[in-house]
């Protein structure tokens, strides 16, 4: 049986610190806590990110990257269902990099790398959402006037953007848990296209109550 090789140092300490950093809060994780979890020297944790700041940018590059590939896939939706699982997908991405959106704020305050290409993330996840509104349109699902897209694809990438601060504001203790995902995913997907109910076809608003009830009944 031939053997795998180990895991490079720099990878395992990029899955800690995104681990410590989901669960604690980036603010609360220090490069002492990281390099003890690892149980590697401080010394061997400088070697390859001397800053912490160095982190947070590998971490959300590679949230990027993936983010990138995943809203490219926008004009592809043609229905209620495809929004529903494009959406679902985007709030798991989301939610795989939770510390990001859980101290965005602090976070841009102190780092200006990430305060300009959150500009761009907001920027692209707006161009796809509209790119799915249109891809809907065309076919016939979406009835939404022209000078409505631009309000109302901004009105969804509120939504997207803060849905896991809301979600933390209501239940502090456990709104960020992994056993809280999926329903925490579930509401956001819904919440989010719920704004197009005033301009969805009726089989199509009817679909979505559906998808909605199938969903809130499963178990997690």
């Amino acid at each position: 049986m031939v053997k795998k090789a180990p895991r490079r140092t720099a990878e395992r300490i990029l899955e800690v610190t995104l681990d410590l950093f989901n669960r604690f809060g980036e603010p609360n994780v220090s490069t002492t806590l990281i390099s003890s979890e690892l149980s590697i020297s401080p010394g061997n944790l400088y070697y390859h990110y001397p800053a912490k700041d160095e982190l947070i940018n590998s971490l959300f590059d590679r949230y990027e990257r993936s983010l990138s590939e995943l809203l490219n896939a926008s004009d592809s939706v043609r229905d209620v269902e495809d929004a529903w699982f494009f959406l679902h997908t985007l709030f798991e991405l989301i939610w795989q990099y939770r510390f990001l959106y859980r101290d965005l704020n602090d976070l841009l305050s102190k780092n200006r790398r990430l305060e300009t290409h959150f500009q761009w993330v907001l920027k692209n996840k707006t161009r796809s959402i509209r790119a799915m509104l249109d891809a809907m349109s065309r076919h016939g699902v979406v009835h939404i006037d022209s000078r409505e897209m631009d309000a109302t694809s901004t009105s969804m990438v509120v939504l997207l953007t803060y849905w896991l601060s809301y979600e933390y504001v209501r239940d502090p203790r456990r709104a960020l848990e992994p056993e809280s995902a999926q329903r925490a995913l579930m509401r956001g997907a819904h919440h989010v296209l719920n704004i197009l109910v005033p301009y969805l076809e009726p089989a199509q608003r009817q679909h979505l109550m559906s998808l909605v009830s199938a969903y809130s009944q499963a178990p997690d």
